[in-house]
């Protein structure tokens, strides 16, 4: 009976994913790209922000000298803004310390900002034909299934399980499209609800599937109740402006632009005297939003601060008053885009 890779190899020949704009290349910076937006974020989501962000940064001499407002502003609406702030930062370091070119070697590829083991693997596959196992979602699925692997692949002993067998089905050659084939196996066929199992060329030998367990597999994350924050968020609006401020670098949105915070609506007046130099009319509340992220969820309550004097705090540095439209294109979080959204309704 032909092997793993061997059966693997021969239905994406035939049935694989070959036309996405990042396969055809052997470029590393855009295959690296690529493999960053693509951190927990569907196929679907990441391809018009492929391409806008390559016309806009072609290479990684551009990427690394650009400002981080522009990186951010073409990251906007694509979620986990730390992975535009590494990509800057680590295209900085190859330009710095690898003289502008894309590192060959594993050790230094995992050594730059965002990138781990399995990214490190899947650049250097398709790049440079490197031999190395990678372990995404998609793969932990499909092996998690094969081989019947009980726990949460997040926990540390079931990942290092996964880890070893996906380096022993790796083939001794064709990592590349290997490493593509078993991805896209996960993302068609083995997918997380209602897996295709009659298409699949690993059905026969699947231990899953031969158990009729195939939804038990990989084990679920041990439930937690997922805490809620609430916060106010301040549409200060002056002549058609709104005022915008940039969030500290690190955390969630960080180095986005954004509207001021408050936890008491109460104080509202008040606090926009002290921080912001603004005399306010009385705080409208709008419509609330609520947006959830990974470990959290957060309930916004905006409210509509007409602004009936500015003093000079207001244009300190870390603050911006711009158009609604202009705040609108900026680098914002996408709850933030909504609520101006209402407004240019």
């Amino acid at each position: 009976m032909a092997s793993f890779h061997a059966r693997l190899l021969a239905w994406h020949k035939h049935h694989g994913r070959h036309d996405l704009p990042w396969q055809g290349t052997r470029d590393a910076y855009r295959i690296w790209v690529a493999e960053i937006m693509l951190q927990q974020t569907q196929v679907a989501a990441v391809i018009p922000y492929y391409g806008r962000f390559l016309e806009r940064f072609p290479d990684i001499a551009t990427l690394a000298g650009s400002p981080q407002d522009e990186v951010l502003r073409l990251w906007s609406g694509l979620g986990y803004y730390s992975r535009a702030r590494n990509l800057q930062r680590a295209a900085q370091l190859v330009a710095a310390r690898h003289q502008g070119v894309f590192p060959r070697a594993l050790e230094d590829i995992a050594a730059l900002p965002g990138i781990g083991r399995s990214t490190a693997a899947a650049i250097a596959a398709f790049a440079y034909g490197t031999r190395a196992a990678i372990l995404d979602g998609n793969v932990k699925r499909v092996l998690a299934r094969y081989f019947a692997v009980a726990g949460f692949p997040g926990d540390k002993r079931v990942e290092n399980q996964l880890w070893q067998l996906a380096e022993a089905q790796l083939p001794p050659r064709a990592s590349g499209r290997y490493t593509q084939a078993i991805m896209d196996l996960g993302a068609t066929l083995c997918t997380r609800a209602r897996p295709r199992c009659a298409d699949c060329p690993l059905a026969k030998n699947c231990r899953a599937h031969a158990l009729d367990r195939s939804g038990d597999f990989p084990g679920p994350r041990p439930l937690r109740p997922l805490p809620t924050r609430a916060t106010h968020m301040l549409l200060l609006v002056r002549g058609g402006e709104l005022l915008l401020e940039k969030r500290p670098p690190s955390g969630i949105w960080g180095g986005l632009w954004s509207l001021p915070e408050l936890a008491d609506a109460a104080g509202a007046r008040a606090h926009c005297r002290l921080h912001y130099g603004c005399s306010i009319a009385a705080p409208q509340p709008l419509v609330p939003l609520a947006h959830g992220f990974t470990h959290f969820k957060l309930n916004i309550q905006p409210l509509l601060c007409p602004v009936k004097k500015l003093a000079p705090a207001a244009q300190e540095s870390g603050r911006i008053w711009l158009s609604l439209e202009q705040a609108h294109g900026a680098a914002i979080p996408v709850p933030v885009r909504k609520l101006i959204e209402r407004l240019l309704v």
